[in-house]
């Protein structure tokens, strides 16, 4: 893959980025924005978790979804989109749904990022837990639906959220001294007051870069 405008930028400092390890769970609207932006920096070894096929209503928002691609299994379309891209790019792809009968499946403190771009709560506050019990650095999305306003979003920490449903009740299930240490992309805006989780293409987006330039600029920091 030619990365030369990048080093152009960063210098020998490419070689931190392409040796990053990196998990993200859940690949969908902002965890597929996240990953297509890592792939594009040049990172090498990705592993992705997403138990979910590609379906029609996802194509407003996820960027590996097409209309050729529906129905496909996430995990395996967002692989063949890296490769697409970066051939020599290694990524491990788990169609699994990650929940309390198999967290400890997973290696966690073998990365150097945990990116948490899943739905669940229940599922958030295992690898949550688990990254914190590994002192593995973890980035968590909160909410990106029902939301209209980009620019409203920003990289905090748990304890420091507002406005935000998701993070308001995982405040309630994390530990409360921990809960600085835990990064998060989060909106300050207020949510719509609709009854279906309606999503744009560009909150999600947005959220995902935030991550990558978030994990981009700590490791060259």
């Amino acid at each position: 893959m030619n990365l030369e405008r990048l080093e152009a930028l960063i210098g020998e400092d490419i070689l931190k980025v392409k040796n990053l390890n990196i998990l993200i769970v859940g690949i969908g609207g902002v965890g597929g924005y996240v990953f297509e932006s890592l792939v594009r920096m040049g990172v090498e070894h990705i592993t992705i978790i997403d138990s979910d096929k590609i379906e029609e209503s996802n194509l407003n928002r996820q960027i590996i979804s097409n209309q050729s691609n529906i129905g496909e299994v996430k995990v395996k379309e967002a692989k063949k989109r890296a490769i697409s891209i970066n051939p020599s790019i290694c990524v491990n792809d788990l169609c699994m749904f990650l929940d309390s009968s198999n967290i400890d499946l997973v290696n966690y403190n073998e990365y150097d990022y945990v990116i948490d771009c899943c739905d669940t709560v229940d599922t958030k506050v295992l690898i949550i837990n688990e990254c914190l019990k590994e002192n593995v650095k973890i980035v968590s999305s909160m909410g990106t639906a029902k939301k209209m306003d980009a620019s409203k979003l920003l990289i905090t920490s748990l304890d420091k959220t507002s406005y935000d449903p998701l993070a308001k009740k995982l405040r309630h299930l994390v530990d409360k001294k921990l809960q600085k240490k835990v990064t998060v992309v989060s909106s300050t805006e207020e949510v719509k007051e609709i009854s279906v989780l309606g999503s744009n293409s560009y909150v999600p987006a947005v959220a995902g870069l935030l991550i990558t330039n978030y994990i981009i600029n700590d490791v060259l920091s």
